[in-house]
């Protein structure tokens, strides 16, 4: 789980890296394109085992609130940095366990509800105005969060009618079908600026560039190929609550690529955030 989000803190890496010249668009075709190369390679070695029934309509809707999902955290991490989109992400749980509630009719534990409590109160923090950031950057990185816990929820229902590469497989082609077409919209109406939902195509330069784009997709592919494997191995909740390492390795990465010091009001609500969905994540592996 550790190799997971250093993995997925170094994609964030790169992305914003390569985000300074590429819109955000172009970044998730080509992690996707590169992705579903390894998921092939993957069902041509060992077939898809098909399973009675079949939830189509989820399984595109899981798609698309995935890629948009990935659309704002890219963009989010050019607009705030690395260690401040990373912890908006990562307030997934606290919205997930709320979703649970209200549209599954789970049963929440008085810790949990301490714990979302106490992640809102983190996200107060988090969200403290400045004067550099509009208010309309924090509400797309808490859009990432939210979009996320959508994605999870519906992945739920899934696993009871497809094979998990599947459901891996409908999200990496949305991933690419959905940028293609931002892209398009971006060439035919070149008035438009790049934004974190249109954008226009820019073909790599440099042999860097390609390499990095290259990379993009092959850190992104080992994280979640070890989130597989470290998922095998143990409870759900106690794994998650490691993953709340990646804001501390995001973090990192974004101070040595020139990013500020968080400031104390920030480092304040990542800890409560981190305590809040550590709390979640444990008291579900004991139920």
């Amino acid at each position: 789980m550790l190799g997971t989000t250093l993995f997925f803190a170094l994609t964030a890496g790169i992305s914003k890296w390569l985000g300074k010249d590429y819109p955000t668009l172009e970044l998730v075709f080509f992690r996707n394109i590169i992705g579903v190369l390894f998921i092939w390679l993957s069902i041509r070695s060992r077939p898809i085992e098909r399973k009675a029934g079949g939830k189509l309509g989820l399984l595109i809707f899981r798609g698309v609130v995935g890629t948009l999902s990935l659309y704002m955290f890219f963009y989010s991490i050019q607009v705030l940095g690395l260690g401040h989109a990373a912890t908006y992400q990562y307030t997934y749980p606290i919205f997930l366990a709320l979703l649970s509630w209200l549209f599954l009719g789970e049963r929440l534990k008085i810790p949990e509800w301490l714990a979302i409590f106490i992640g809102f109160v983190g996200i107060l923090f988090v969200f403290r105005p400045d004067l550099d950031v509009p208010a309309g950057e924090h509400i797309l990185g808490l859009g990432v969060a939210i979009l996320t816990a959508v994605s999870y929820l519906s992945i739920r229902r899934l696993g009871q009618y497809y094979d998990v590469r599947t459901i891996i497989l409908s999200f990496m082609l949305s991933g690419i079908l959905m940028p293609l077409l931002s892209m398009v919209i971006g060439e035919s109406f070149p008035e438009i600026e790049d934004n974190f939902l249109v954008g226009h195509f820019i073909l790599p330069h440099t042999t860097y560039h390609w390499l990095g784009f290259l990379a993009l997709g092959i850190t992104a592919y080992l994280g979640q190929k070890m989130l597989t494997q470290a998922f095998t191995y143990d409870k759900a909740g106690r794994i998650a609550a490691i993953g709340y390492s990646n804001i501390l390795f995001s973090t990192i990465l974004g101070i040595l690529m020139g990013e500020s010091l968080p400031s104390t009001a920030m480092v304040i609500g990542m800890l409560l955030i981190i305590f809040g969905g550590v709390l979640i994540a444990l008291t579900k592996s004991k139920s």
